[in-house]
């Protein structure tokens, strides 16, 4: 009796989950599996854009291709500096309103602002900003700091520009990454602050060994999100530099977007995509086996 009722309970339960996976693959799986089948062909303006199987010629292309790997190596330095900042002020920041104070609601909703405007719209912003002729930043920094005699360009030069694109994506996603670990911080019972208190724990032991232990989860969610977005970063690229200065913040999805945009050049195009996507799937599955792994240690520790 009682596994006829699980049985039906099972049924029942992929029923209910069959539509979901069903439009999963259809928007995920059926792109992917369409833009490998695209990637071993030859389409391009070169052949009147006549598909021509070539194997693994694009795959082949790609590894020669130092402009690719130049992409590659902009998206992570990109998502590597932006994503460490984003977790060090997210948290900071979901520390401080995770406190009681007067007015806590309407500063919460001022901090979700910068993650909700358009992208495009903060990326002009910016763009404006770090204007070398007419940019606030450079105004404020001439007449506040006297030793500065002629305006910096800060996206005309390859290093500056770098950190303008990473600075402009910190304070626009921040926001994103405090929400996340706010609801974390909610989350985590007050009695276990108070009983590790009339131990004598310092406030400090109790972030180490309570704090982040329990927002580890929330951690790892924040990260692999903000992770899938930075690396495929375009609109606020395209908009503050378009790629310059010599291609110094050129990200992939720039170099996929010229390729098959303005190239007309779909088979390798989508072996660019193919690889970007494995590349994707293999960060994430290493922090999931990372995270499950620490937290089985962390479990067995317990015991």
């Amino acid at each position: 009796m009682k596994d006829t009722i699980r049985m039906r309970e099972m049924r029942t339960g992929w029923l209910l989950v069959l539509p979901a996976i069903l439009v999963l693959l259809l928007v995920y799986a059926y792109p992917i599996i369409r833009a490998f089948v695209l990637s071993l062909f030859t389409e391009n303006l070169s052949n009147g854009l006549n598909a021509e199987f070539t194997g693994f010629d694009n795959y082949t292309r790609m590894a020669l291709d130092g402009r690719f790997w130049g992409s590659i190596w902009n998206t992570s330095i990109f998502t590597a500096v932006s994503l460490v900042i984003e977790l060090v002020l997210g948290l900071g920041f979901a520390l401080v309103l995770d406190q009681t104070f007067r007015g806590r609601g309407l500063v919460r909703t001022i901090a979700i602002l910068p993650w909700a405007l358009p992208t495009a719209l903060i990326a002009l912003a910016w763009r404006w900003i770090f204007n070398s002729e007419y940019g606030v930043w450079n105004d404020m920094l001439m007449n506040w700091v006297p030793l500065i005699g002629n305006p910096v360009n800060w996206l005309g030069d390859p290093a500056w520009a770098m950190i303008c694109t990473i600075a402009a994506d910190v304070w626009k996603t921040t926001s994103f990454v405090s929400i996340l670990l706010l609801a974390g911080l909610q989350s985590i019972p007050q009695d276990l602050y108070e009983a590790h208190a009339i131990d004598g724990a310092s406030r400090w032991q109790s972030f180490r060994q309570i704090t982040l232990p329990l927002l580890m989860p929330q951690i790892l969610i924040a990260m692999l999100f903000r992770f899938a977005q930075a690396f495929g970063i375009f609109d606020l690229i395209s908009v503050m530099t378009g790629g310059g200065p010599g291609g110094a913040t050129e990200m992939v999805s720039l170099y996929i977007y010229s390729t098959v945009m303005r190239y007309l050049d779909f088979g390798y195009g989508a072996a660019l995509v193919v690889v970007t996507f494995l590349i994707l799937i293999a960060v994430v599955a290493v922090a999931i086996a990372y995270f499950n792994k620490a937290r089985s240690a962390a479990t067995g520790a317990d015991a």
